[in-house]
């Protein structure tokens, strides 16, 4: 899970704050040091969208969401603009999630497909038809996931208007990564429960654990 979810913390994380420091100890404006700090993320949503010849949703979102609060910023002479963009991914993002449990599958699952394959997958459609407990399980984490990306958004709104915006950067740098982790830890948790309780894991189902699974060995999906 850390593998999917964190692929590219260098360039999200530690990249953009040495950058936003290096540019403030040379005497560079406050809004012109963090929108700068912001391109390496952009160069990396442009790179992927070139290398896989499609442009993701959020990857759009990072490079609209700063050329709307870099013109604003300017106009306005205000950085806390800059600031708030960082509170607007979480925002959408948390608000997507907790939008997939109206949809016929909840983020959870999406993600898990991710770590599946072959005829993991069909044994883990099957499950989500016959066993509500998976599927209560599934909507548990997409729930958890959704509130922790508003909660990391509420409080990146509280930063960028009550704290310094030097201090701002450094604190969301590692805000945002840190909650992340939280929910991680917990999913793997509360996926080590499950398997312990119903002898299947939510997550990361390989094709030999399917064949092995006791659902698919029944043909029924459903543990005996």
């Amino acid at each position: 899970m850390f593998t999917v979810l964190f692929p590219t913390l260098g360039t999200a994380v530690a990249l953009p704050l040495a950058l936003y420091y290096v540019l403030r100890r040379q005497g560079v404006a406050q809004w012109q040091a963090l929108m700068l700090s912001s391109i390496p993320p952009v160069i990396q949503a442009v790179a992927g969208a070139v290398r896989h010849r499609r442009a993701r949703f959020f990857d759009l979102l990072v490079v609209v969401l700063l050329l709307v609060s870099a013109v604003t910023s300017l106009v306005s002479g205000d950085p806390r603009v800059l600031l708030l963009k960082d509170a607007a991914l979480p925002a959408v993002l948390g608000t997507w999630i907790v939008g997939t449990l109206l949809a016929a599958r909840p983020f959870a699952f999406q993600f898990g497909r991710q770590l599946r394959a072959g005829p993991a997958e069909e044994l883990a459609e099957q499950r989500w038809r016959q066993e509500p407990e998976f599927r209560r399980a599934l909507r548990s984490l997409t729930l958890l996931w959704g509130a922790a990306e508003l909660l990391d958004a509420v409080l990146s709104v509280v930063e960028a208007v009550a704290l310094p915006v030097d201090v701002v950067p450094v604190i969301g740098r590692f805000q945002s990564p840190g909650i992340l982790g939280l929910v991680v830890i917990a999913g793997v948790r509360h996926s080590r429960r499950f398997r312990e309780r119903h002898g299947a894991p939510l997550f990361g189902l390989t094709a030999a654990t399917a064949e092995g699974a006791p659902g698919r060995r029944q043909g029924t999906g459903r543990r005996q």
